[in-house]
């Protein structure tokens, strides 16, 4: 059995891991770390704000708590001897360094997103880009109106595996249209991101040619996709060495 502990456990993402983990019988959750009260959901999980205080050497901590809470968690799985899973976006330079030094010590796994349907979506993209020389890469997301960071982890992911498919090229990326004059630019890469409503994740890749196009499309209706993603990455990281993983590595995993 694995033993969780589940960072940002009052947010929309740590309460669907925990119910996610909760009807999976390899896991049981050790604790919430939030900065929040307990909510009543929550039953009589153990709870609280310093992660340092409920991890042992052989958990494993899923962490959606945002920024700094990424930071934190790396450095107290790293005295711990914990693994992490990290699922946060926007971090600074700084935070992204104790994430990485925390996995010289343990087994780290990052994504930007934890759907396997998105992982899907990112490697038809790569199975496509070679056939299509030349086309236009138009990148667009829609995402519900609390989310902080625009545009989106994977968004931004999305586009940077463009610009790495295309390493003759000099792409550019274009956050919207507003104010460009003149035509569209050669290998630029267009990212526009909606914001409104309950939105789980929307991800469209649009590839446009002379008299032809394609859509790449992903829709996330729950965020169970995610936890699910997510617990996969915690299967793994606690059977795995230290290191920087992506959730390729765990999606290879047998159920």
């Amino acid at each position: 059995m694995i033993s969780l502990v589940v960072v940002g456990a009052a947010g929309r993402m740590g309460r669907a891991v925990l119910e996610t983990a909760g009807a999976d019988t390899v896991f049981h959750v050790k604790g919430g770390v939030d900065p929040s009260p307990r909510p009543g959901w929550a039953g009589d999980l153990p709870w609280g704000e310093d992660l340092s205080r409920m991890l042992a050497r052989g958990d494993v901590v899923i962490e959606f708590g945002g920024p700094e809470a990424a930071r934190q968690a790396a450095r107290a799985c790293e005295a711990a001897g914990a693994g992490l899973v990290s699922g946060s976006t926007g971090l600074t330079q700084q935070q992204q360094a104790a994430v990485d030094q925390a996995a010289t010590q343990v087994a780290v796994l990052r994504a930007a997103n934890f759907s396997l349907g998105v992982l899907a979506l990112r490697q038809a993209l790569q199975a496509a880009l070679p056939g299509l020389p030349g086309w236009d890469v138009e990148i667009v997301e829609r995402h519900h109106r609390l989310k902080k960071d625009s545009p989106s982890g994977t968004a931004l992911q999305l586009a940077a595996e463009v610009d790495a498919a295309r390493p003759s090229t000099a792409s550019s990326l274009r956050h919207g249209r507003d104010g460009s004059l003149g035509p569209r630019p050669l290998h630029e890469i267009g990212l526009h991101a909606v914001r409104g409503g309950t939105w789980v994740g929307d991800h469209t890749v649009l590839l446009a040619g002379e008299g032809e196009w394609l859509e790449l499309r992903h829709v996330a209706q729950d965020r169970s996709a995610f936890a699910r993603g997510a617990l996969q990455a915690a299967r793994f990281v606690a059977a795995a060495s230290p290191g920087l993983y992506h959730l390729e590595a765990a999606a290879k995993l047998t159920s």
